[in-house]
């Protein structure tokens, strides 16, 4: 067990490099499974999710190799089938794209009931719906789900809810069903775009993907690639709210702006100055910042995955904020210990009102899911005195080398064993 030491009150300076997008990242290596061959994966986040997907891929028959830092060689040539280990899957929720992947190569998969953060409900219900549209049986039984077809038949599919899961795990089975498959009320995030370019460089035939239908002709056989991941816009937006919380001055390196427009917006709405420049973008904090209120929306909306760091930007903003949670009703996990940090913030449903106060003081807190763990770092970054945060394991989860960019940017931050 770790924790995480914060002395705060140090405003962040310099430049910091953004990694591979995680939620790509965790769909992708899955996705290598419908290759049959050699993929080579680079610009990959150093975090846990992606080294236990790896394991995961080594304990089904692939060769994985590490070849850097950043670059993945995955060998799915050997594989016979996708029945994923139950105490490496149970800790990421991503295990699921191996229903999607296992089922187009090899016709069947087993997976157990996807774990990951405790932040809501977060129902599978859409992606069965896919898997049987296409022709699969799909059980669920002492946790474990397990889906097989004798064939997959490509079918038009209807998205209830807006899921950006399902839309990936629809995509990976069709890519080798038989016909065409036409996903309508698909989610458009970045990291969709991602995964249905690394599918067509293997071979596959995928349009619309980043647009609410996404139309898939399936293939018979799929090959090796080499693929570079996108640029994380998640951990990008928590440095640009980092780098606010503190009164910073730090160029974000290797981001895409588009993909920031969201927290860009909000972030200029209460004063910051943010200024692009090709794939970087300057985040300066220089006066007092005021109260905004957020609503999280599916993409290109506000991210859900953004609201928690936001959340203790808000916390000594001028002035009132409200933040509207739709996604995840289980988001405001974090309030708590932001409260015993000395924020106001009173919660009633998905809403949080946040009434702005002149400082935060160091605890003692414990981060709950990943996000709300990004929330107590920069909580921790503006407050006066020291701060503890422990289950550092959920921050390891979606933050690459994060003391050390947070250290270099001049940060007092130490992580050290319990």
């Amino acid at each position: 067990m770790e924790k995480i030491i914060i002395n705060g009150c140090r405003r962040l300076q310099g430049q910091v490099d953004i990694s591979g997008f995680k939620n790509a990242a965790v769909a992708i290596i899955p996705a290598a499974v419908l290759a049959g061959g050699k993929c080579v994966i680079d610009n990959l986040p150093e975090i846990s999710d992606v080294k236990t997907l790896g394991n995961i891929l080594t304990n089904l028959g692939a060769n994985v190799v590490q070849i850097d830092d950043k670059t993945v060689e995955i060998d799915t040539t050997k594989m016979k089938q996708c029945f994923a280990d139950y105490d490496m899957a149970k800790e990421l929720r991503a295990s699921y794209y191996l229903l999607g992947a296992g089922l187009g190569r090899f016709k069947k998969a087993k997976v157990i009931y996807p774990g990951g953060c405790s932040i809501g409900t977060r129902p599978i219900d859409q992606h069965i719906k896919g898997f049987e549209a296409m022709g699969a049986s799909v059980s669920i039984e002492h946790g474990i789900i397990s889906v097989e077809a004798e064939k997959l038949v490509g079918a038009e599919i209807y998205m209830d809810v807006v899921s950006v899961g399902a839309t990936i795990n629809i995509m990976l089975a069709a890519s080798m069903a038989e016909g065409n498959t036409v996903i309508e009320n698909a989610a458009k995030e970045p990291h969709i775009v991602d995964v249905a370019n690394f599918l067509n460089c293997m071979g596959a035939d995928i349009r619309g993907a980043g647009t609410d239908v996404i139309k898939i002709r399936g293939v018979e056989k799929l090959k090796g690639c080499n693929h570079t991941v996108i640029p994380d816009q998640i951990e990008a937006g928590t440095y640009m709210v980092a780098a606010a919380a503190t009164g910073g001055d730090v160029v974000i390196n290797n981001v895409i702006p588009k993909h920031l427009e969201a927290i860009t917006a909000k972030l200029k709405e209460m004063g910051v100055e943010i200024i692009e420049n090709g794939d970087s973008l300057r985040v300066i904090s220089s006066s007092e910042l005021k109260n905004v209120s957020i609503k999280t929306l599916v993409y290109p909306g506000f991210p859900t995955d953004l609201q928690q760091p936001m959340s203790s930007l808000l916390t000594t903003a001028k002035g009132t904020g409200v933040v509207t949670e739709t996604i995840f009703e289980g988001r405001f996990k974090h309030v708590d210990e932001l409260k015993r940090m000395g924020a106001d913030i009173k919660v009633e449903g998905r809403i949080a009102v946040i009434q702005g106060v002149n400082k935060l003081s160091g605890a003692k807190v414990s981060a709950s899911d990943l996000r709300a763990g990004a929330a107590l770092l920069i909580a921790g970054l503006m407050a006066e005195g020291e701060t503890e945060i422990d289950n550092v394991h959920y921050i390891e989860r979606g933050y690459d080398n994060f003391v050390e960019k947070l250290t270099n940017l001049g940060a007092e931050i130490k992580k050290i064993q319990l």
